[in-house]
């Protein structure tokens, strides 16, 4: 039996790779590069839209965890993501077109997927995974929702941040260190001092954005929100977020400086750098005028601005299961930030359960039973507690994994111990065949 994957971003491509790869066929569904989406720029597989970072990689850090869950579990994305690392301190960052050209290639020269290039309009039969990603089309948009019924169906609106390339960013002013000298200094520094953050924050408040229709500050989800709505919540918000200065010594002074601005690598040749925490939908001019206020800016050229579009999710809890199923029919599954996960490691574990998940069911296998233990486990069952009242989109964290019995006082060693019980359980998993 063949199964449709719709959507060939992170969950879509992990969701087909892992079905493919236990003997099942696959027609995988891409509108790219026929169609594409305001926010998409490249015809590849698993495009990175936002940051090319896939966020912190110590196990005492919960994203750290999930991702170390995959990489034993056989994941495709993390071993492409693995393969085009680039420098990012204690981050996993990857050059964003060779990461998404190495998936594109593993996953068209894999014998039992079949890439079909058209758009889809309509809820397919089972078995079926949708991973149309938060840019769903219009079309299959309104058809998903017409599906499970208005109520459930909800959106929301995310940000990305511009780009500029290395050569025009002043190192006079700037300089090279990651946050507390941990690993290798791979972040570019800029510094502001009081006046001129003032100047900076004084113009960005007031900056004119681009028109988006139905746009409010309180439709804006907490994880991705545009640099100038932080700001417009007071004076020091942005010091206390993307331009803290803790853990950084400017060497022009030999003290932390009053706010920075860091910059990381957006590609293995060090030629285009993105600056970090500054998703945006301000006018593109307005970008370049303010943005260039940041003293080692001052010269910047920008090789793309920063966009603004709609992200749309169901509300799981009422809808999917731990498997990211359909409740009414387990042969119809979602994956991907549609399901109310946040952030390019937990799309990817989505698409890695619902596909696991499918593959047990067509083969007439147990289910996997990925416990609240595990990072990959606690996603699924967060997404789908019925006793959630007001859903939002989540990132991992260790809030949503079971606690351990005993009680450790120290958050780091707590972490770690709970990471070291997850992965365990992982082993023992993938040891018995999952």
């Amino acid at each position: 039996m063949k199964v449709k994957v719709i959507g060939a971003g992170l969950a879509g491509s992990e969701a087909a790779w892992q079905l493919a790869n236990r003997g099942i066929e696959v027609e995988l569904y891409e509108m790219k590069p026929h169609k594409m989406s305001p926010a998409h720029h490249s015809p590849y597989f698993a495009e990175l839209v936002c940051s090319n970072s896939l966020r912190g990689d110590r196990l005492e850090n919960a994203v750290g965890l999930l991702k170390e869950e995959l990489r034993r579990c056989g994941s495709l994305i993390m071993q492409c993501a693995e393969a085009t690392r680039v420098e990012a301190g204690g981050c996993l960052a990857v050059d964003r077109d060779g990461f998404a050209a190495m998936v594109t290639e593993k996953i068209r020269s894999h014998p039992a997927i079949a890439v079909i290039e058209e758009e889809v309009t309509e809820v397919p039969e089972g078995p079926v995974i949708i991973a149309s990603g938060p840019l769903t089309s219009d079309a299959l948009s309104e058809a998903i929702a017409g599906y499970f019924g208005e109520t459930g169906y909800l959106h929301f609106f995310d940000a990305a941040a511009p780009l500029v390339t290395a050569e025009s960013i002043d190192m006079d002013k700037a300089w090279w260190q990651s946050r507390y000298d941990r690993g290798t200094p791979d972040y570019i520094n800029c510094a502001m001092n009081r006046e001129e953050y003032e100047a900076f924050m004084k113009e960005l408040v007031s900056a004119q954005e681009a028109e988006v229709h139905g746009f409010e500050d309180k439709n804006v989800f907490e994880g991705c929100m545009p640099v100038e709505v932080m700001a417009r919540r007071g004076f020091d918000t942005l010091r206390y977020g993307p331009l803290k200065p803790v853990g950084l010594t400017d060497p022009a002074t030999g003290r932390e400086p009053y706010a920075v601005v860091q910059l990381r690598q957006d590609n293995a040749e060090k030629t285009v750098f993105n600056l970090v925490g500054f998703q945006t939908h301000l006018k593109f001019g307005e970008q370049k005028r303010v943005f260039t206020m940041i003293p080692a800016l001052k010269n910047a050229e920008f090789v793309r601005y920063g966009v603004m579009h709609r992200n749309t999710f169901l509300q799981s809890p009422k809808l999917l299961d731990k498997y990211y199923a359909d409740r009414r029919n387990p042969l119809v599954a979602f994956a991907g930030q549609m399901t109310g996960v946040e952030g390019y490691v937990e799309s990817t574990a989505s698409g890695y359960l619902a596909a696991v998940a499918m593959a047990a069911k067509l083969q007439g296998r147990e289910l996997p039973d990925f416990p609240r233990t595990t990072a990959i486990g606690a996603l699924g069952q967060y997404i789908s507690d019925e006793t959630v009242i007001n859903f939002q989109p989540m990132n991992i964290n260790f809030s949503i994994i079971a606690p351990l019995e005993k009680r450790i006082k120290k958050k780091a060693e707590k972490n770690l111990a709970i990471a070291n019980r997850s992965l365990e359980v992982i082993d023992s998993m993938v040891a018995k065949g999952i």
